[in-house]
């Protein structure tokens, strides 16, 4: 059984399904990815029994063919290749012979009928279409809020909440609250789920900035991905999100308009010189001025100040240094809007004219 493909036409779908498997597993097969292929298609097949990310190109094969391959050797041998070569994949009894010019390749293979494939919900789905770059735009501007290995596994992952005709994104580590919305084109019965991590960071990988459209079917306990030839289907967190509404403050009259580049680049100047494990940073708000202070324990400072418009209360507050930088680095707007209550209260973020985003940022003592 011999497939004959161009090395660059592998290269990256091979690199899509590969980077979801694990170096190390208690299974061994799921060190591997599914190789199937039938009428001129191969389907490549990566699990790692949480989330499975399947992807089919074209190839010449003369007949059908299944087999499972180390994800990572079988990656970088490619991946070591020269450039428009063609590889030649042989299929015989437990082994796979990899040829391409005068290199050769024999890799060992476990049975295609031991893998374990991940199958679609049987039960009724929510399906809603959205472009890859709209989908991938929203997530990028709210995935840097998830929590990392947090106690409270439902927030190691991303509210995904379809309500009305709206399509909600939420993200929050308990230190911040990131929430960016769209509207679809039709109404839809409420609908939530909590995307993990992995699936979040693995789906903003594939998904190209074009306007093609990407199928989500959200499904009890599961959701699936549909666009170009990729399907994506994941587990979901089993848990209650928090209540974002709570979070999201109303009436905060103390606000500024500021360039987000000019904000960002003089955050990133003064966080050099910040506490290295706390990395606080003091903003000083008076009469059309911001001023920017950070220390450590070296009893080094480092100062920024910047021109406001900004006419009421002055407000002296502190916050981590990198939920400000990440924010103004994952919403790509020319101008950001600070708002606040007081020394003591949150600071929301918003676009102008645009109601669809807010970030939440909980302040800190300096």
């Amino acid at each position: 059984m011999n497939i004959k493909i161009n090395r660059d036409a592998l290269l990256k779908p091979l690199a899509n399904v590969a980077s979801i498997v694990e170096r190390k597993h208690a299974l061994p097969i799921l060190s591997n990815i599914l190789i199937q292929g039938k009428d001129g298609q191969v389907q490549l097949t990566a699990t790692d029994l949480e989330m499975q990310v399947s992807l089919s190109f074209k190839a010449d094969l003369k007949e059908e063919i299944a087999t499972t391959i180390s994800a990572r050797k079988f990656f970088d041998i490619t991946r070591s290749l020269p450039d428009d070569c063609v590889i030649d994949i042989a299929i015989k009894d437990s082994r796979v012979a990899v040829k391409a010019n005068k290199s050769r390749f024999a890799i060992q293979t476990l049975p295609a009928k031991d893998y374990p494939v991940m199958t679609k919900a049987s039960s009724e789905a929510v399906v809603i279409t959205i472009s890859q770059i709209q989908l991938k735009r929203l997530l990028k501007q709210v995935e840097f809020a998830m929590a990392q290995q947090d106690i409270r596994y439902y927030l190691n992952g991303l509210l995904f909440e379809v309500n009305g005709n709206q399509l909600n994104i939420v993200g929050t580590d308990g230190h911040r609250l990131s929430f960016t919305s769209i509207h679809l084109d039709q109404n839809y019965n409420k609908t939530e789920v909590i995307l993990p991590r992995k699936t979040v960071i693995e789906l903003i990988k594939l998904l190209n900035e074009t306007e093609e459209l990407v199928s989500v079917e959200l499904y009890k306990g599961q959701v699936s991905f549909n666009f170009n030839d990729i399907q994506l289907i994941s587990k979901v967190i089993d848990g209650k999100f928090p209540d974002y509404t709570r979070v999201i403050p109303e009436g905060h009259n103390n606000q500024f308009t500021i360039d987000r580049s000019q904000f960002l680049t003089s955050l990133q100047r003064a966080s050099i010189l910040s506490n290295e494990k706390y990395r606080g940073i003091r903003m000083m708000i008076a009469d059309n001025n911001l001023k920017l202070i950070s220390t450590n324990t070296e009893q080094e400072e480092a100062e920024e100040e910047l021109e406001i418009q900004y006419q009421q209360d002055p407000i002296d507050i502190g916050f981590n240094v990198t939920y400000l930088i990440d924010v103004l680095t994952n919403i790509q707007e020319d101008r950001v809007t600070l708002a606040f209550l007081d020394t003591n209260s949150s600071c929301l973020f918003t676009i102008p004219n645009n109601n669809d985003y807010k970030y939440v940022v909980m302040p800190m003592r300096i």
